[in-house]
């Protein structure tokens, strides 16, 4: 049964350790050593049953990206703050440009109503991606 330990090990060397890693391996080690003694007991040799359980277990793609996505979340929650705050600055600074510019060169129309409808969609994107992961 060595020989099921290393493969998982070798399936999961790239992913980062954690505990949620950890728990995985050994519950697909325990999957496999359980399909290895059904096909034993089928009356396959020991070295062809644990051959078969390792070819119909498959990859573990999924299961990557699940790990991998769980460990960026918490760098994401803190971008997503970030750029709430970025997005917030940068367009005030947009829209006092935007000020100063249509009372200097236009006075008499307030033009600058539209652009600034347009800047204010993007400090509400943020508001939202920043909701998603709080």
């Amino acid at each position: 049964m060595k020989t099921i330990q290393a493969h998982v090990d070798a399936l999961f060397r790239e992913i980062p350790d954690s505990a949620r890693k950890e728990s995985l391996k050994q519950e697909i080690v325990q999957n496999l050593q359980e399909k290895v003694s059904d096909l034993m007991a089928q009356g396959k040799t020991e070295e062809d049953a644990i051959n078969r359980a390792i070819v119909e277990f498959g990859d573990i793609g999924d299961i990557r990206e699940e790990l991998r996505a769980q460990q960026q979340m918490p760098l994401m929650k803190t971008n997503a703050g970030q750029q709430l705050c970025f997005s917030i600055a940068g367009s005030l600074l947009i829209i006092a440009l935007m000020i100063f510019i249509n009372l200097y060169a236009a006075p008499d129309f307030l033009w600058c109503i539209f652009p600034i409808f347009a800047v204010l969609w993007w400090p509400l994107a943020m508001y939202f991606r920043w909701r998603k992961y709080r």
